[in-house]
């Protein structure tokens, strides 16, 4: 290559470096120009300094919540170098959640379901193809069908039971967060793929182990996995993947065979698998699933039921062993209402319990699991301020861990006050005041599955043990900066003793 050639090369190089530096910086003047404030942010990383190394994902969002509440209905963030509207007004979290949810259908999520699989789930799809999806899913999700797979729950809950039960011949100091990944692994492979997974009583079980993998060994640095978010369309052309090969192949594996031997043998179950195969075989084209959509969806449904409920009831035991009156009067509402069902846990007598409803909301609040719900603006949107219109194509995160421990909104976040949720209280409180399930038409599939498994191995173990601190047990729980949920960083270690 000649002299000229070398420089021609490496113009050009230049010149395409530099009008990629003059987009990221228009990007990063997006608010700007506007007119709308925001935080001001760094190059290339936006307002996410520090976030997966010192900082988790709800700290930043919380705390530009925090600076600019009151200044208007949203305020200007930045995901690397994408400009997104942080809500900071419930009115028009609602209005983006439920009133003109026809302009926010869309969560702007990476999926790429050729060459990524497991991605095109309910949680990710978008337009006629989710709208199409979620009609044919809901169905499997109502109260009745609750009922009908309430007493597998009841089953690994026993399970559970008799294996803190050896634990504690061992030692009074359980790591409780092992033990209800192990809880929620073995519900959810019994619900949703009708396996006995077994790794309560076998930590090294299969399902448990690709469970932790997904949680603590990706396919990308962080960086490229921020880059696909705030870039999905972008990503899904250069036919990015998410998903590990092997958690592909996995996933892929267990539905075939499930359903293969299930065929086969005629068996019927009371379980999320069945309701998908009976769909699979339907004669009416607009219930039909595929096999790619069940096995997709099969696995949304064990990764979003698994870590979310865990968490949930690691977080529960972990305020109860801290607020003794509260662990004291869920107690007793617990044994007062299982003496009225001669002291069987059933799906009627969870209903009852009031307080208990109260305990996991509480938590929820103050942990919300998954810190924000974001949305895609379809269409240029103003709100009822003017000068503040929200511009298509832009994402939208409404920020439910700050709204849920904003003092203003609940005095004292800090402290755990299940009272907050008693019906005159409630009455007080703006509809959008807890939201970690969501609200609306794409609010979350799963909540009532989500609650039974909660509220059914709590009233298991809270009648019979009482959790308590030790020694060991961190104050305040730290959390895991690497995981965009809310979850513990480290075991959750607590004293456990029969009452």
């Amino acid at each position: 290559m000649g002299e000229l050639e070398v420089a021609a090369v490496l113009y050009a190089v230049i010149g395409l470096c530099t009008l990629i530096y003059g987009w990221m910086k228009s990007r990063m003047l997006f608010w700007r120009r506007r007119g709308i404030p925001y935080e001001e942010p760094e190059f290339l990383v936006g307002n996410l300094k520090d976030v997966g190394e010192k900082k988790h994902f709800y700290e930043p969002l919380r705390q530009v919540y925090e600076k600019f509440k009151g200044s208007g209905p949203f305020c200007g963030f930045y995901m690397l170098v994408q400009p997104v509207a942080l809500v900071l007004d419930l009115d028009l979290a609602k209005n983006i959640l439920i009133k003109d949810f026809q302009n926010f259908e869309n969560r702007g999520v990476f999926h790429n379901p050729v060459d990524d699989p497991l991605s095109g789930n309910l949680f990710n799809l978008e337009d006629s193809v989710w709208k199409n999806l979620r009609t044919k899913l809901s169905p499997t999700f109502t109260s009745g069908k609750m009922k009908q797979m309430f007493p597998l729950v009841v089953k690994v809950s026993n399970d559970c039971r008799e294996v803190l039960q050896d634990m504690l011949k061992q030692s009074k100091e359980v790591d409780v967060k092992e033990l209800l990944a192990r809880y929620t692994t073995d519900v959810i492979g019994s619900c949703a793929f009708g396996l006995e997974c077994n790794s309560l009583k076998d930590p090294e079980a299969e399902f448990r182990v690709m469970n932790k993998q997904m949680f603590t060994k990706f396919r990308h640095p962080k960086l490229v996995h921020a880059f696909m978010h705030s870039f999905p369309k972008l990503a899904k052309r250069l036919r990015m993947q998410e998903m590990l090969d092997e958690t592909n192949k996995f996933y892929f594996r267990i539905v075939r065979e499930t359903v293969e031997y299930r065929e086969k043998n005629n068996v019927k179950r009371n379980d999320f698998m069945n309701m998908m195969i009976e769909m699979k075989n339907s004669k009416n084209d607009s219930e039909r699933l595929n096999m790619k959509e069940i096995t997709a969806n099969a696995f949304l449904f064990f990764v979003a039921g698994f870590e979310t409920s865990s968490t949930t009831l690691a977080f529960a035991l972990y305020e109860l062993a801290r607020n003794q009156k509260v662990q004291e009067k869920l107690r007793k509402e617990i044994r007062e209402t299982l003496e009225k069902y001669d002291g069987e846990i059933t799906y009627e007598c969870t209903q009852e319990m009031r307080y208990l409803e109260q305990v996991i909301m509480e938590t929820l609040r103050k942990y919300s699991v998954l810190p924000q719900l974001q949305r895609k603006a379809a269409v240029d949107y103003p709100t009822d301020v003017p000068g503040y219109v929200i511009p298509k194509g832009t994402m939208v995160y409404i920020p439910v861990d700050a709204i849920q421990n904003d003092p203003e909104i609940y005095p004292e976040p800090e402290k755990f006050i299940p009272e907050r949720y008693d019906p005159e209280e409630v009455q007080k409180r703006h509809s959008m005041a807890w939201i970690p399930f969501g609200d609306g038409p794409r609010n979350c599939i799963g909540m009532r599955f989500g609650k039974m498994q909660v509220r059914v191995l709590l009233i298991s173990l809270l009648r019979d043990y009482r959790f308590t601190l030790t020694k060991n047990t961190p104050v305040p729980l730290g959390i895991n900066v690497i995981l965009p949920l809310i979850t513990p960083e480290k075991e959750v270690v607590l004293n456990v003793e029969k009452c």
